[in-house]
Order: C-alpha cells, then sequence, then structure tokens
C-alpha cells in the first residue's frame, strides 16, 4: 500500500496542534483526521480517535506496526514542513 497524496489543512490558532492531514493510499482510500502535533521532542502525528464511553480516547484508523507508522510519519511531516513554506490559502498535495 502506498501513500499517493497527502492534504495539510494548517492550523493558525496558537497550540500544539499544528495541521490537520489527509492521506489516501493507492488512489483509492483516504484517511482523515490525522493531527500534526508539536511535542516535547518535535513534532508527531496523531491517528484519527474517538472518544469511548470511559472516556478514553482510542484510535480508529492506525498502522499496525511501527515500520509503517514511522513511515507514515515520515511522508506526513514532509509535507507538512513544505506546506510551511506555502501562503496560508494553499495546500500541499
Amino acid at each position: 500500500m502506498k501513500i499517493t497524496n497527502v492534504r495539510v489543512r494548517k492550523i493558525t490558532k496558537e497550540g500544539k496542534m499544528k495541521a490537520v492531514v489527509s492521506v489516501t493510499l493507492d488512489e483509492e482510500f483516504v484517511v482523515h483526521d490525522i493531527k500534526v502535533i508539536e511535542g516535547e521532542k518535535g513534532l508527531f502525528i496523531a491517528m484519527p480517535s474517538k472518544k469511548s464511553t470511559d472516556g478514553e480516547y482510542r484510535d480508529i484508523a492506525h498502522p499496525i506496526n511501527s515500520a509503517t507508522r514511522e513511515k507514515w510519519q515520515q511522508e506526513i511531516l514532509d509535507a507538512y514542513e513544505k506546506a510551511l513554506l506555502l501562503p496560508d490559502d494553499e495546500v500541499s498535495e
């Protein structure tokens, strides 16, 4: 499965969340609401999640191994860095 498109929506408000991203796989399947977050050790991604009845947040879509997660994170953060160079009304692909 290959990432064929990354769409970045930059967040202009102050805070830890820097962008919301949609990733298209094989030009056939899309995952929305991946967040780019500024943490203590730098940028990282948070997969889409849903609050459960016990108050915990659980990912609703995510890579099942660390190698795939690292690949996704690198491609998403690369797209985010490119989006920072664009005017606010443009979206990177």
